[in-house]
């Protein structure tokens, strides 16, 4: 099974935070999901396998018309296998969730929605440019409900001024709309950010891992009693309702990466495309691929498998490294974890490495100390 994941790269307003690839002028919106459909034709031989999971990402995929969204389903359906119950998922935010909005997408394939709430507190969505509020984001959810029955909703800890008791409410908000899945992350500063500008100014106070710490350790708390699933380190859900799309991710399943700095994965080869509207749309209109790839070596694989698999509840196999990439890779693995293990940050189970509870917000950083870099 693999994927294909399509870049829609549009949004109304920059958030302060944000550093994907996107356009607030949306001019070139009908040429560009005209490119998208071409693209998935110049590239509809390189999927052999059932294609289980299609992610809309941005950008605000939730900008589409009926006519945009329903164009590129009939390329899609039209030459790719598609699962008869593959997931289907679009990034929404709530600004855009109208009533009629919402019965649109529910006359398409699309089955899953990813709304982007990120708080529901007026000072945080304020502080990262959000161009929702918090009446429009508990509205569109209940709406959403109401023809969408797998609903995951984004939100963001870490943020300055944030106290634990107001991310705790947050997340009691969140648990309190019976939606079935969570996808939580801490506030990262990017460079060439309007953050990252207003933080060196002094106008917004420095982002700081202690705080986002506390804050993980009260999301784990928090969904933990709602009886959600820590499956991989920023996504929770409920029995049956991960997403298949982050998981085949962190799996290292094949995808396609549609779309303006779109990137994919068939195993072995990474590419990814120009991150320029322009010159995606006129390369893709002359028939090229705006692409680069990389042949990753297995040291780069290796070390992309520990990444991916130690931010997972199943783990790294120790027998899946040495069938993979052979036994020195395997003893390496294991000398360099050992220090973890004794602390109680990693276990060994079933001949398979996981991070402990005590050791989830330390999973990059314990990640890092396993790549061989030889």
């Amino acid at each position: 099974m693999s994927g294909i994941y399509i870049h829609i790269p549009f949004c109304k307003q920059a958030c302060h935070y944000c550093d994907f690839h996107f356009s607030t002028s949306v001019k070139k919106k009908g040429t560009m999901v005209q490119a998208l459909c071409d693209e998935l034709l110049l590239r509809k031989n390189e999927l052999s396998e059932t294609v289980a999971t299609i992610y809309f990402g941005g950008g605000t995929p939730s900008l589409l018309s009926s006519e945009e969204i329903n164009a590129i389903f009939k390329t899609l359906f039209a030459h790719f296998n598609i699962a008869p119950h593959a997931e289907i998922t679009l990034e929404a935010n709530p600004d855009d969730l109208t009533k009629e909005r919402i019965e649109m997408f529910a006359r398409t394939p699309i089955n899953r929605l990813s709304i982007g709430v990120q708080s529901f507190f007026e000072q945080d969505l304020t502080l990262m440019n959000r161009a929702h509020n918090e009446k429009e984001a508990l509205r569109c959810i209940e709406e959403a409900k109401e023809h969408f029955q797998n609903i995951s909703i984004d939100l963001i800890y870490g943020i300055p001024g944030m106290t634990n008791e107001r991310w705790k409410q947050n997340l009691q908000t969140a648990i309190s709309l019976n939606i079935p899945h969570l996808s939580c992350y801490a506030l990262t500063v990017e460079p060439k950010t309007a953050l990252k500008k207003f933080i060196e100014k002094g106008i917004v106070a420095p982002v700081e891992d202690a705080v986002a710490e506390i804050h993980y350790k009260t999301l784990l708390e928090e969904t933990e009693k709602a009886g959600f699933e820590n499956y991989e380190f920023s996504n929770f859900g409920k029995p049956g309702y991960h997403s298949q799309n982050n998981t085949a991710y962190w799996q290292g399943k094949s995808y396609l990466g549609i779309g303006p700095s779109a990137h994919g994965f068939n195993g072995k080869t990474r590419s990814w495309n120009i991150a320029n509207n322009v010159k995606y749309i006129k390369s893709i209109s002359s028939g090229e691929l705006p692409q680069e790839q990389e042949t990753l070596s297995i040291k780069d694989r290796y070390n992309e498998y520990i990444m991916t698999g130690l931010r997972t509840k199943w783990g790294v196999s120790l027998n899946k490294i040495e069938n993979s990439f052979g036994k020195n890779y395997k003893e390496y693995a294991l000398k360099q974890a050992s220090p973890y293990l004794q602390k109680e940050l990693l276990v060994l189970e079933s001949n398979t490495l996981k991070v402990t509870k005590k050791g989830k917000f330390l999973s990059d950083g314990i990640a890092s100390d396993l790549f061989s870099i030889d």
